[in-house]
């Protein structure tokens, strides 16, 4: 579904437009799920500030012919270090919801996480695509339907799993509260099927007391962890590490990267910003694994600074959603060319040709 023209899509030039644009084809209530933060979504204005408070130093007068942005990550090669989020109910915004995001992917050759809480299930989503997927979780309150789903995905061609650790309960969204949010009829979670219907179908949090939910375990520990260790065949990455010591503790455990993240904002209001974090991580935990990013990322040079920080890839997410929203697999190929695209002027502006060459000499 082209909402656009080809002509009108390519003079989409920056994320900030795509937002504004997907507005006009989603509902008040996509909108707020998409758009939200929790509590007074501090930390997710605070996202996009930290990365504008972070200034570049340029080096001058070096051959930047031939800039290489690929990487090779967990053995696989990436044309750029960004990957696609994992974020949930992508039928809000599309009719065909997961799998258009997987045609845009296809398109952009890029990496999709694909959401435990997608509305099409992760075996669809992995025959669609022309690159493995990633699968993120959480460690449900039923353990084995938690193994049953890491071998679903695995059996599907996954190639990571990205279990997210930082919601063991409910935090308070209060603009998706005020947007009265709930699944449309016929929208579900594809992957919680076996959960039962109430599960499946996303009845939303009541307003009140209840701070619990029946999809996430609020008794996770890192015993768990260290079950899931044993458990998942492929890579295992922890999502939402924000202190050093989680962090060399997913070392410890055997973790195979960790995704330095505050949910977007969307959690827990007032944690610092994800690439405000990023520095002390990087530093207790050297190169012992990858370190990803997510939060705030919005044009590639905020790539280019989660890179110099110690990051080895980022995460966008909300941008993407609104590509689809606007035009579909087409919006998503979009949204990460001006990414892609961004990153590359970036680097020939601070004067270096490769990924590898970019740290924090570049950042004053």
């Amino acid at each position: 579904m082209l909402r656009l023209t080809v002509e009108e899509l390519a003079s989409l030039l920056t994320l900030e437009e795509f937002e504004s644009l997907a507005q006009q084809y989603m509902s008040p209530a996509a909108y707020a799920y998409v758009a939200g933060g929790a509590g007074s979504e501090l930390t997710t204005a605070d996202n996009r500030a930290a990365f504008n408070r972070i200034r570049l130093n340029p080096r001058v007068l070096v051959d930047v012919t031939g800039i290489d942005t690929s990487i090779t990550l967990f053995g696989r090669e990436y044309a750029y270090p960004i990957l696609l989020a994992p974020m949930g109910y992508h039928k809000l915004v599309h009719p065909d919801g997961e799998i258009e995001t997987v045609r845009g992917a296809n398109v952009a050759e890029a990496t999709l996480v694909a959401a435990a809480f997608s509305t099409v299930s992760v075996e669809e989503m992995s025959a669609a695509a022309k690159r493995p997927l990633w699968f993120q979780m959480y460690v449900q309150t039923d353990r084995g339907f938690t193994k049953s789903l890491i071998e679903r995905a695995i059996a599907a061609g996954c190639e990571a799993i990205c279990v997210t650790v930082d919601v063991p309960v409910n935090g308070p969204r209060d603009r998706e509260l005020h947007a009265g949010f709930k699944l449309p009829r016929g929208v579900e979670r594809a992957n919680l099927a076996g959960l039962g219907s109430a599960i499946s179908a996303g009845a939303h949090r009541p307003v009140g007391r209840n701070i619990y939910a029946a999809t996430h375990g609020a008794d996770v520990t890192w015993k768990d962890v260290d079950w899931l260790r044993s458990s998942v065949g492929g890579k295992l990455l922890l999502k939402g590490i924000l202190h050093p010591e989680d962090a060399a503790l997913a070392v410890k455990v055997g973790c195979d990267g960790i995704i330095v993240s505050n949910h977007g904002g969307r959690s827990l209001d007032t944690v610092p910003a994800s690439i405000d974090a990023l520095p002390a991580i990087t530093e207790r935990i050297g190169q012992n694994i990858p370190v990803l990013l997510d939060g705030g990322v919005r044009r590639g040079i905020d790539v280019f600074k989660a890179l110099a920080r110690g990051a080895k890839a980022v995460m966008i997410g909300r941008s993407y959603m609104y590509g689809l929203a606007v035009a579909g697999s087409l919006g998503v190929a979009r949204v990460v060319e001006i990414l892609r695209t961004e990153l590359e002027m970036t680097m020939g502006l601070v004067g270096c040709t490769s990924l590898e060459e970019i740290s924090e000499r570049f950042l004053l």
